[in-house]
């Protein structure tokens, strides 16, 4: 079954940190048997809605998900953010 890894930046602290994150995660998150379907700020937001920048990524299963974070090449990406954002990062399975 599908799992989705949901990423909201609630803030970002240094954009140099982010960018270098992303050229790192990106390809380690594909390597994992990720596909992005979403990123970046809402189009529109409700409710409770923050204008935070979110990242929708599918993959095959809770278990590559949680094996692509785990991995060697996305633990690199981490090191890079080194507290550049403060994020809430989640893996979620699809129904």
């Amino acid at each position: 079954m599908s799992a989705y890894w949901i990423s909201v930046y609630k803030e970002i602290v240094d954009e140099g940190k982010v960018a270098a994150y992303a050229q790192l995660a990106g390809p380690a998150l594909r390597a994992g048997g990720g596909r992005f379907l979403a990123r970046g700020l809402p189009a529109q937001t409700f409710e409770a809605g923050e204008e935070t920048r979110t990242v929708l990524i599918e993959f095959p299963s809770v278990e590559a998900a949680q094996a692509a974070h785990d991995s060697a090449a996305y633990q690199e990406a981490l090191a890079a953010l080194d507290g550049g954002a403060i994020r809430d990062l989640r893996i979620v399975e699809g129904v």
